[in-house]
């Protein structure tokens, strides 16, 4: 199954970044992908945290789900939408959420993102508690590949990434491939990114795809990047450093069976 990481650095512009969005969508259709995973926040990354506020979408409704479906449904792939602002427990408040298309365009699965990122360090300041619901439950979907094989896949966002219970949920229901559409600081990834994704697909036996976020953005922040396709052995198989881009990889069910095998480390646990 080829797998496609959308890199963007996205604005506060939302129709700039849908069109940033569809470009590199079709060019990773065009390399063969039959998944593409956008990078949290690809709609939008404003100004302040409450500009999230202003695009906020029902779920099932709104034009960033309707260029989502529509994109899936013309380029005939399986969408993961990054992350979007849905509507939350007040009209101050949204989730954090990525939402899985398939190639009929029908929504089929919807993950809010559990673990809200904190981080001060007298010169940066994050707190995404202030405008977003914390969600409550894992969400896992299967995607049947052309191949044959029905890929188990595990949702994730960014700082989750940091949570490595959350992932060993998923390794006990039989997923394959985790998912970990972000926007890392600068700061952070630079220490962690690598490693932690690394580490999240090795514990496991999985794969692990990363769309990041990957430039300075018109706002100031500035992302890390390097989005990553990683196999169940913890090798690096593609990525990209900066900017704007489509990272591909085939992702084999042998190798993740013959790793398995050889390692059946996930049969050892005893807590």
């Amino acid at each position: 199954m080829k797998v496609a990481a959308i890199q963007m650095v996205s604005t506060g512009v939302l129709s700039d970044n849908l069109l940033q969005a569809r470009t590199l969508l079709e060019q990773a259709a065009q390399e063969g992908a039959e998944v593409a995973v956008l990078p949290e926040y690809f709609c939008l990354i404003g100004q302040h945290d409450a500009d999230k506020l202003a695009i906020q979408e029902s779920f099932g409704s709104g034009p960033v789900q309707q260029f989502l479906s529509g994109a899936a449904r013309a380029l005939g792939l399986w969408l993961v939408g990054g992350t979007l602002p849905l509507s939350g427990t007040s009209p101050d408040r949204v989730y954090n959420s990525s939402l899985v298309f398939n190639p009929l365009g029908d929504c089929v699965a919807r993950y809010d993102k559990i673990h809200l990122f904190r981080f001060d360090n007298g010169t940066e300041a994050y707190d995404e508690s202030r405008v977003l619901d914390r969600g409550g439950h894992p969400q896992r979907f299967a995607l049947p590949s052309k191949d044959g094989h029905v890929w188990q896949i595990g949702l994730s966002v960014c700082y989750d990434l940091r949570f490595p219970e959350l992932y060993r949920a998923y390794a006990q229901e039989g997923v394959d491939l985790i998912l970990v559409p972000s926007a890392f600081t600068h700061t952070t990834g630079q220490a962690h990114w690598e490693v932690l994704l690394r580490a999240r697909a090795i514990e496991n036996l999985s794969f692990v795809v990363a769309a990041a976020q990957g430039g300075v953005h018109p706002n100031g922040r500035r992302t890390w990047g390097q989005s990553l396709l990683i196999d169940p052995w913890g090798e690096v198989m593609a990525q990209r450093a900066q900017e704007p881009g489509v990272v591909c990889a085939e992702l084999h069910a042998a190798s993740l069976n013959q790793r398995r095998s050889q390692l059946p480390a996930l049969l050892h646990r005893v807590l």
